[in-house]
């Protein structure tokens, strides 16, 4: 269906048609508008039984999200800016357990001095952390990643980071178009873990390991970013089902259609001059 719609609220309905169980989030312009629109669909129920979960910090939103997936939960958040760099550690963490989340981020510079607008030094400053990162060049391309996100992370057991310009694309309107619940639950099946974490079944996850471990560690989970190799953080073999051309950042799923009007130009939300909202 195409819709003239806001890039963030784009996203959100993305996120939502992908079923998540646990969102967890702390605001940061310019990814707000998203959480936003998420936050309003739990409360209505749309979701159900979706978590919202307010958090104090960016950091506690990725230890939630840790902590939801690692119990089984499709586990969404997003931030921008200082906001990524204040859940390093836990960004790293989630790399290395090979939890499958996946989380937006609205790229802004890194102060100081205090900068609002786009920038990609936050999603650089991660380059290293385990993370896939997909990069969108407009609305419909990162209403798309965020669907293909769900399906990567979850076959190759790696958290994705989806990368959209902070204002230049989450506060613009442009045409999407925008597929069915049918189809994406065509595409995207229900996340079945390969480890839960069960008080029933204990087991240990991210034990402290010794230098000869810590370095097999590092090239399973490049390998696994391939989608090929062995993975002993969750002791099996990386499944092959995502072939290389999903694997390409700038895929789409396979019902959409390209619409580019580069001619057109962008609105975006706020005043005459295109500014939009700024959260604390």
């Amino acid at each position: 269906m195409l819709k003239q719609v806001e890039g963030s609220a784009a996203v959100a309905e993305a996120i939502a048609l992908c079923r998540p169980q646990v969102i967890c989030a702390y605001p940061i312009s310019p990814q707000t508008h998203i959480v936003e629109a998420l936050g309003r669909r739990v409360d209505a129920g749309e979701l159900a039984p979706c978590e919202f979960v307010n958090v104090e910090s960016e950091f506690a939103a990725m230890s939630v999200a840790i902590g939801a997936s690692a119990t089984g939960a499709r586990a969404y958040t997003a931030t921008a800016s200082q906001g990524l760099l204040f859940m390093a550690e836990a960004v790293y963490n989630a790399a290395g357990l090979g939890l499958p989340i996946v989380m937006t981020v609205a790229n802004r510079a890194i102060g100081a001095p205090i900068n609002i607008w786009n920038d990609h030094t936050d999603a650089l400053s991660q380059r290293d952390c385990g993370w896939l990162q997909l990069f969108a060049e407009d609305n419909q391309e990162a209403l798309d990643l965020h669907i293909q996100a769900f399906r990567l992370a979850e076959e190759l057991s790696l958290p994705v980071m989806v990368c959209m310009d902070g204002f230049i694309l989450t506060h613009a309107y442009e045409r999407v178009d925008m597929p069915t619940q049918a189809q994406v639950d065509s595409y995207l099946p229900p996340y079945v873990p390969r480890q839960v974490l069960d008080p029933a079944d204990p087991v240990s996850i991210g034990a402290m390991v010794g230098p000869e471990a810590f370095m097999e560690a590092l090239p399973s989970a490049r390998q696994a970013a391939a989608g090929t190799g062995t993975d002993p953080r969750m002791g099996g073999r990386i499944p092959a089902r995502v072939r290389p051309s999903q694997r390409r950042a700038r895929a789409r799923i396979p019902h959409q259609r390209r619409r580019r009007d580069r001619g057109r130009p962008r609105v975006r939300a706020g005043d005459d001059q295109g500014h939009g909202r700024h959260d604390a």
